[in-house]
């Protein structure tokens, strides 16, 4: 498979696409309803190969936003990230971001059909993807399109005596075309919300936040959370348009981004908060055992 091909998943009931990108880090490049973009484009995709700029939707593993070092303990072992080698890079303030996956072309397709696209990737044979992330595990993404509703599937399943920390994430960057962004209605659950510092990395602070409704106006998100209960749903809309995004199953913490220089808004389902792959507060997957995660982008 050429290194830039992309597949595009047909919704069977609607004029819907999926479009994404096998050996590309299996990152999704477009969700167009009838022609008209939903995904943010940001710097395209030749950006995100050569210099890792998320756009689309990209899988964030195996953590999902940033660690406040560059290492990391887990079971008494020590791993220790170097910046710039096997796909770990870093934010302007020098901490590992998004973890080491993007644009990865070690990514195998399975199952490939109309309306469905799975792919996995085993770690136990990688060991350059071990040294990152020692832990011998299967990771598997399934892609279907039906009823207006792309159904993003992630299961890791322990292939060894190792236990799996889950801390991964997924980041979809959603546009409404054709609506100034300061018209823009954003819907929140409750949740709790993490506040930050200037490093992006989380103070231990928490605060109960209601579920809300709002206009995005110029507001500014980047804002982290946990407490998120299976089957909340966030939502944008505008334009007579509206799309959610269900974190249907696996998915405790979200980051919310919005910031003032793009027009996107990105409601991130994570299987952990920010830097929990340092502080802990993460599931394990258990040796022989598998974990399934699902999230859902419904456009109406």
């Amino acid at each position: 498979m050429d290194e830039f091909e992309t597949v595009t998943l047909r919704d069977p009931s609607s004029p819907l696409t999926a479009t994404y990108a096998p050996r590309i880090g299996m990152v999704g490049t477009s969700l167009s309803d009838d022609g008209v973009e939903l995904l943010g484009q940001r710097k395209g995709l030749y950006a995100y190969v050569s210099n890792h700029k998320t756009m689309g939707i990209p899988i964030l593993y195996p953590w999902a936003n940033r660690l406040s070092s560059n290492g990391y303990g887990v079971d008494g072992s020590v791993v220790t990230l170097t910046p710039g080698t096997g796909g770990v890079r870093t934010d302007e303030h020098g901490v590992p971001i998004h973890g080491f996956l993007a644009a990865s072309d070690e990514w195998t397709v399975t199952t490939l059909l109309e309306s469905q696209l799975t792919a996995e990737l085993d770690f136990a044979a990688r060991p350059g993807l071990l040294a990152s992330f020692p832990f011998p595990h299967l990771l598997t993404l399934d892609i279907t399109l039906a009823d207006r509703t792309l159904t993003v599937t992630t299961t890791v399943t322990a292939t060894t005596g190792s236990r799996v920390p889950l801390c991964f994430g997924f980041h979809p960057y959603l546009q409404l075309p054709g609506v100034p962004r300061a018209e823009w209605t954003i819907e929140m659950p409750e949740m709790q919300y993490r506040p930050v510092n200037a490093w992006g990395i989380p103070t231990g602070a928490m605060e109960q936040r209601p579920a809300s409704t709002e206009v995005l106006g110029t507001k500014v998100f980047d804002d982290g959370f946990d407490e998120v209960a299976a089957g909340s749903v966030f939502a944008v809309s505008g334009g007579g348009r509206r799309i959610e995004v269900h974190f249907d199953e696996g998915f405790s913490a979200a980051q919310v981004f919005a910031p003032i220089n793009d027009d996107v808004v990105c409601f991130e389902p994570m299987a952990a908060p920010t830097d929990a792959l340092r502080r802990g507060g993460y599931r394990e997957v258990q040796p022989g055992e598998t974990a399934v995660t699902r999230f859902r982008i419904k456009v109406s």
